[in-house]
């Protein structure tokens, strides 16, 4: 028998094991159901709405302090998780209340080599937030949530004040897509 017969013969070995392998992971993951976060789902005679989209909508944001940060920051986060929540729709009842605790640091994370000026900045938001029930004041979930975000440093004073705020806005936004999606984990579970 010569090698390449060999190969060939391995090859197709190894070919019907991986489609054994898809097949039967097929069967396994047919057995799990996707449901819909957000929107609606079709089940056999009609759409169900998502309870998740309305447990959103009903989350009281408390205002978001301000005290170790610029208001801009917290001002994006506020907008972004109240968008996030209410997704456009009219106020129903609040039963939630969201209270975001947050600070933005900057930190230079480059020099430039003969200057000994910063070339690139880091911004970082640090969140801490509680979900609780209004009547009962009962804490429902606590967490934590941070990112962060880069930018360069040049010697034009208007750019680097645009660079930063952008800075703070795509950090702001990442923290609401956070916190977000793990209050909208937290209803789906309890659904």
């Amino acid at each position: 028998m010569s090698l390449f017969n060999s190969i060939f013969e391995r090859k197709s070995v190894f070919r019907r094991a991986a489609l054994c392998l898809g097949f039967a992971a097929t069967l396994v993951v047919s057995g799990c159901q996707v449901r819909p976060l957000y929107g609606t789902s079709t089940g056999d005679f009609t759409d169900t709405p998502s309870p998740v989209s309305a447990e959103l909508a009903a989350i009281d944001l408390d205002s978001i302090s301000s005290q170790y940060s610029n208001d801009d920051a917290a001002r994006v986060l506020y907008n972004e998780l109240t968008f996030k929540f209410e997704r456009g729709a009219g106020t129903p009842a609040k039963k939630y209340r969201l209270k975001v605790l947050m600070d933005v640091n900057n930190a230079a994370v480059a020099v430039e080599r003969f200057a000994d000026v910063p070339s690139a900045y880091t911004t970082t938001m640090n969140s801490t937030f509680v979900l609780s029930d209004i009547e009962t004041d009962e804490t429902l979930m606590t967490g934590r949530s941070f990112k962060s975000a880069s930018y360069d440093f040049s010697d034009q004073r208007f750019a680097n004040t645009r660079a930063y705020r952008d800075a703070q806005k795509r950090v702001a936004k990442s923290v609401a897509d956070d916190i977000a999606a793990r209050v909208a984990g937290y209803f789906a579970s309890q659904s």
